[in-house]
């Protein structure tokens, strides 16, 4: 994958980009603090693509949102856009791992127009919250936003301790947390720091009810393939992920055995599933 950088109206994007022009346009989001090496093992095995892989706002290489502003869904809705539209495609598919694949479903369901086809893997929609709730997940994001000032980045004096973290945090095997950790550190005094944005680790002050994220789900009118991992995740249970994959009016789910992490430690199993799904045209099989 060869590196690749452009400018949308908040800053500069960087990432990694595969294939070349002509191919099937598909844009690549990654998870929550991870950034656009999650798509390194999988790229190999998906030929005829025109895949492009940015860090999103506030990971990897790229800008970070200003003061004041939210690392919201609805936000990096329009940073998708953005992307798109500065790489002049008008129409494009979504390939979305985990929070990328949440961005991703926000994306086809909130501008139908512009979106082909979408794979989501270990994700579908957004993260509910039961409406009572309400009130309580917001003081608490704003008690955390306030007191995030005070917070220092924890230094590492070279990799090896910051790939054992990611290792630890997210169940990941050594070499595919090292290709994560080693475009998400940045040289700081002392050492290497994470170079993403600590505002991401804060809570989301608002969320969607159970009720609007079906009614998100339900809205997304491209085929769609969902790919889930083996035991689920604890944020998407069965059966509610399955009952979730199914208001889809054009998808279809796959479920493979293999940890939250799947299209990194099981690249050539995911693209299998994914088979040729990017290469048909909207109103294709």
């Amino acid at each position: 994958m060869r590196e690749f950088s452009l400018r949308i109206p908040g800053g500069t994007v960087a990432g990694l980009r595969a294939g070349g022009e002509g191919g099937a346009r598909v844009l690549a989001l990654h998870g929550w603090l991870d950034n656009a090496a999650s798509f390194v093992p999988l790229a190999p095995h998906l030929e005829g693509l025109d895949l492009v892989v940015p860090d999103l706002p506030g990971h990897g290489r790229s800008f970070h949102l200003p003061q004041g502003a939210d690392y919201s869904f609805a936000a990096a809705l329009h940073t998708v856009l953005d992307i798109a539209d500065a790489l002049e495609w008008e129409t494009f598919s979504l390939l979305g791992h985990s929070m990328g694949a949440g961005i991703a479903s926000m994306v086809a369901a909130g501008c139908p127009e512009r979106i082909e086809r979408l794979v989501a893997i270990e994700a579908l929609g957004a993260l509910p919250e039961e409406p009572q709730r309400t009130a309580r997940r917001l003081r608490e994001a704003v008690q955390a936003t306030r007191a995030l000032g005070g917070k220092q980045l924890r230094v590492f004096a070279d990799a090896a301790p910051a790939v054992r973290a990611r290792m630890a945090a997210n169940a990941l095997d050594e070499e595919c947390a090292r290709l994560l950790v080693e475009r998400g550190l940045v040289e700081v005094a002392g050492g290497f720091s994470w170079s993403s944005d600590p505002r991401l680790t804060l809570p989301t002050m608002v969320r969607m009810t159970p009720a609007q994220v079906d009614d998100l789900v339900a809205g997304i009118a491209c085929r769609t393939r969902v790919i889930y991992a083996d035991p689920p995740q604890p944020y998407l249970p069965e059966p509610e992920r399955s009952r979730r994959a199914c208001l889809l009016p054009r998808g279809e789910l796959i479920v493979i055995p293999g940890g939250h992490h799947l299209h990194m430690e099981q690249p050539a199993a995911v693209a299998a599933a994914i088979g040729d799904f990017f290469l048909h045209g909207e109103q294709g099989p």
